[in-house]
């Protein structure tokens, strides 16, 4: 039996009004905070990369951060963290299948 698909948060620069979230470069930022969360736990120079469970990107030209559940796995409040963040700042938020 294959396992379930898995699923992405997109997390999109966007807030429930339409309006652009600033500043312009949030993803990258949110993205940089989170680098230390990687298969195998960080290590020196782990800060100079994304964690492959949460990276910024476009979605439909909108800058966006890609949650994998993975990170939920690793640590919990590392997802929660962007989580919030995102319902924090009144972003909108997708779920869609992993790419």
């Amino acid at each position: 039996m294959a396992p379930p698909p898995s699923t992405v948060l997109y997390i999109l620069g966007k807030t429930s009004d339409g309006k652009t979230f600033r500043p312009s470069d949030w993803a990258e930022r949110l993205a940089g905070v989170m680098s230390q969360f990687r298969p195998g736990g960080s290590h020196v120079g782990s800060h100079l990369g994304y964690s492959p469970w949460c990276t910024p990107s476009a979605l439909q030209g909108v800058n966006c951060v890609i949650l994998h559940p993975d990170l939920r796995d690793h640590d919990v409040m590392a997802w929660d963290f962007c989580v919030n963040f995102a319902r924090d700042n009144g972003l909108q938020v997708l779920e869609q299948l992993a790419p």
